[in-house]
């Protein structure tokens, strides 16, 4: 039965009418949280530029690997795998630190997410394309940008620019790995995977 399969973990107590999150710690998910109510969770690039410094110091308490992300203005995606901690206790520590700051830079108080993130497990190589892809084009989908490496709050610029310094807590061979060829061959690949899927975005 899967619930004694020995990879699998069970976060936390069940509420009533709400299902177990699955903790699989060689896995990753895909992440998703939103402002309350949809209101702004980044407003200004100082916001955008403090949640990254709260990822940086999440990640030195809990070390996880992140694949690929994108801040919009209202919520945030996260290609996310954590292997010694609950994905749950992740997200619970990045937002209330993040939570913490909106409320005091904005003189807030209340809840700044919703109150459950969407997680979902990635099942194969495809979904791990896939997933990414999804998260890079975020911001063309919207009608941000016409390009995905127009926006500078997603991880796709560290995928475009092979100069780039990568974040500590960056993976991008989790993804590369799935194409053919050396580093560099990689990196176009992937670059090419998710551009060609842009254009017929716009």
């Amino acid at each position: 039965m899967l619930k004694d399969h020995p990879s699998i973990q069970w976060e936390g107590v069940i509420e009533v009418g709400r299902p177990k999150r699955v903790w699989i710690p060689q896995r990753f998910y895909h992440i998703v949280c939103r402002g309350n109510r949809r209101d702004p969770l980044f407003k200004e690039a100082r916001d955008f530029l403090a949640f990254f410094h709260i990822i940086h110091q999440c990640h030195e308490k809990i070390p996880f690997e992140i694949a690929s992300y994108c801040l919009m203005t209202n919520h945030f995606n996260l290609q996310l795998r954590s292997r010694h901690e609950s994905i749950s206790k992740v997200m619970a520590l990045i937002n209330k630190r993040y939570a913490n700051y909106n409320n005091t830079r904005y003189q807030l108080t209340g809840h700044v997410f919703e109150k459950r993130y969407f997680s979902k497990l990635i099942d194969d190589a495809k979904g791990m394309l896939e997933v990414s892809r999804y998260i890079h084009l975020n911001p063309v989908e919207a009608h941000m940008v016409y390009a995905p490496e127009q926006y500078q709050w997603s991880s796709f610029y560290l995928y475009m620019d092979p100069h780039s310094k990568c974040l500590q807590f960056m993976n991008k061979e989790a993804l590369l790995q799935y194409f053919s060829g050396n580093k560099e061959e990689q990196r176009k690949k992937y670059v090419e995977f998710v551009r060609e899927a842009s254009y017929t975005s716009v």
